[in-house]
């Protein structure tokens, strides 16, 4: 029997190491803090154990000591096909034990549930892959194309210890690669009673993270001052933040709304001219929420910086603004914010990364649908945008097209989407073995 028809290779230990290495992997503390802050390598150490335990050859790089990444390559049996990265970050945001049920670090398994920082983002895909790549090598499974592995450093701040460093200086070990999978794609979206769909990501939103900077006549708080920095900055971040942003559709955006309406039985003619999305979108219920944050450049003022004393009027005064930039809307983005900002405050990038689009009618999306639904029968699996992004802009430098397929079926009221870097942030034992049946199925035939 070719691996590829093989109806199941996860057995009982990759069950039970998904839940292991993905409670071990929280106890290793890999917060990062930005601006360097941060060391992965004893999480890159575990993994690159786990894989050299079954002889699978891992590397290890790093930018700089203890910024450390691994890659890793499974030969599929096609060499003519090309090959299909699937990433992971290893890194995590901070976390305050204060605050939780359950300490932050602890990786403790409750009541069918795993605790802890990466439980959702995303130790437990890191888990997820190894558990399904090591059942493999028990087995002697080939995936019928070339697998690269890549758990990475550095994604919770700007990637540059991790996949920006990767695609930059180590494209070689990418080679044949022209797709990815990574995180935030393919859980459970609960719609209604009964109802679920699983979003599978095509498509993120550029960061533009904005540096705005107002100049004036420093001075005494009691004098007249037309020429006031923090005045002048304070205008231009209440336009930024009062700007409605004009809709955009992106073709991944226009392929969820149809789909979504077509599946609740909503009339919706995406392409007529006097289309209203946010008419839809007050149709959908739950699963606008989905899409909400995607028909649309977005700028959302976040930090304010200035002055010393109440009674001095600064010279200059500095904010910060997270702004998102849809596929094709970095022009119009760059035009409104100037008119935004005006001539008396300067704005710079502070980050930016581009956004990204990848298509659906390809036999890698097909596969990817058909994977989640042979396991959920009765589900639909949708196309949508993140409002955010991954390491995928990092790896599409080197022309690979991205996606987010981190699989997981959750139950009814498990926000998933509200954990992403939240107090006790967790995963459901059953969503891990969801996982591992899916991505081993998919991988497979991909």
């Amino acid at each position: 029997m070719a691996d590829t028809d093989r109806p199941e290779t996860i057995d009982a230990q990759a069950l039970d190491e998904v839940v292991r290495f993905t409670s071990e992997l929280i106890r290793i503390d890999t917060t990062n803090r930005g601006g360097g802050d941060c060391s992965e390598r004893p999480a890159a150490e575990y993994v690159a154990e786990m894989l050299g335990d079954v002889e699978i050859e891992p590397t290890l790089l790093e930018r700089s000591p203890g910024r450390t990444n691994v890659v890793a390559r499974i030969e599929g049996t096609d060499p003519s096909a090309p090959a299909l990265l699937v990433h992971g970050h290893l890194d995590v945001v901070p976390a305050e034990p204060a605050d939780w049920t359950v300490h932050p670090f602890s990786g403790e398994v409750r009541d069918g549930v795993v605790w802890g920082r990466g439980a959702i983002d995303m130790k437990n895909m890191d888990a997820m892959v190894l558990a399904v790549v090591r059942a493999w090598a028990r087995t002697g499974v080939r995936p019928r194309r070339d697998i690269v592995l890549a758990f990475t450093a550095d994604e919770e701040d700007s990637a540059a210890w991790g996949s920006g460093f990767l695609a930059e200086r180590h494209a070689d070990l990418f080679e044949g690669c022209t797709e990815g999978i990574s995180e935030s794609g393919a859980f459970t979206f609960h719609t209604g009673p009964g109802a679920r769909i699983y979003p599978i990501a095509a498509g993120e939103r550029g960061t533009a993270w904005l540096k705005l900077t107002a100049h004036g006549r420093a001075g005494h708080g009691s004098k007249v001052n037309r020429d006031n920095a923090v005045s002048r900055l304070a205008a231009a971040v209440a336009r930024i933040g009062e700007h409605r942003w004009p809709v955009r559709l992106t073709p991944t955006v226009r392929a969820a709304l149809t789909e979504l309406a077509a599946l609740q039985g909503i009339p919706a003619d995406v392409d007529a001219a006097d289309f209203d999305v946010d008419a839809l979108l007050a149709k959908l219920g739950p699963a606008a929420a989905l899409i909400e944050p995607t028909v649309r450049n977005s700028a959302n003022p976040t930090v304010l910086e200035a002055g010393y004393k109440v009674n001095v009027i600064p010279g200059s005064a500095t904010a910060y603004v997270d702004g998102r930039m849809l596929p094709g809307g970095e022009d119009e983005f760059h035009a409104t914010l100037d008119r935004l900002t005006g001539p008396d405050v300067e704005w710079e990038f502070h980050h930016r990364e581009r956004p990204l689009e990848a298509p659906i009618d390809t036999p890698t999306y097909r596969a990817m649908r058909a994977a989640v639904e042979h396991f959920d029968p009765g589900a639909h699996a949708v196309p949508y945008c993140m409002s955010g992004g991954t390491d995928a802009k990092q790896f599409s430098r080197l022309g690979i097209a991205g996606y987010g397929f981190s699989p997981l079926r959750l139950p009814e009221g498990f926000d998933y989407q509200a954990l992403y870097h939240a107090v006790d942030e967790r995963v459901p034992v059953e969503a891990l073995h969801f996982g591992v049946r899916v991505l081993d199925h998919f991988l497979r035939r991909a």
